[in-house]
């Protein structure tokens, strides 16, 4: 299974309007070659530089097995398109662009797909990420990998 971007090749900057810098829009993303018997997706974005520990941004669940891509900020129209977010480390639910501290030099931010064995998480509506990737990886089939750069 492979994930990519148009917006950013794997190890590159992510580009300011992905970030909270910008406007903050969840980045294009397309994925291929789920494993058989995949019957849905967990997309997490999270951030392992932080000060604090993983920060953690973004996680889509429930999404459709016939999903192959996200448009440039899918995540403000996660209902249209058929899938779930959960709470972010923002205490918002959807996606929180990259936003490390400034001079902390850059960060890496992992958009890790999962392709599960299950159509629907058991997860409550104020799920975490942390949550929702806890439940998700039972049910893991495979994972692909994308990670980008920020910093301030």
């Amino acid at each position: 299974m492979q994930i990519r971007s148009t917006a950013f090749s794997d190890g590159a900057p992510i580009p300011h309007r992905h970030t909270c810098d910008g406007e903050d829009l969840s980045p294009p993303l397309q994925w291929s070659d789920p494993p058989a018997g995949t019957l849905s997706f967990v997309l997490l974005c999270d951030d392992p530089d932080a000060p604090g520990g993983t920060w953690h941004h973004w996680a889509a669940y429930d999404i459709p097995a016939g999903t192959r891509s996200f448009d440039q900020g899918a995540a403000a129209h996660a209902a249209q398109r058929g899938f779930k977010q959960a709470i972010n480390d923002f205490r918002k639910p959807g996606y929180g662009g990259p936003c490390p501290p400034h001079g902390h030099g850059p960060h890496r931010y992992r958009f890790r797909l999962l392709a599960l064995s299950v159509a629907h998480l058991t997860a409550e509506r104020t799920a975490s990420c942390r949550d929702v990737e806890r439940e998700a990886r039972k049910h893991a089939l495979a994972e692909a990998v994308l990670t980008g750069t920020y910093q301030r």
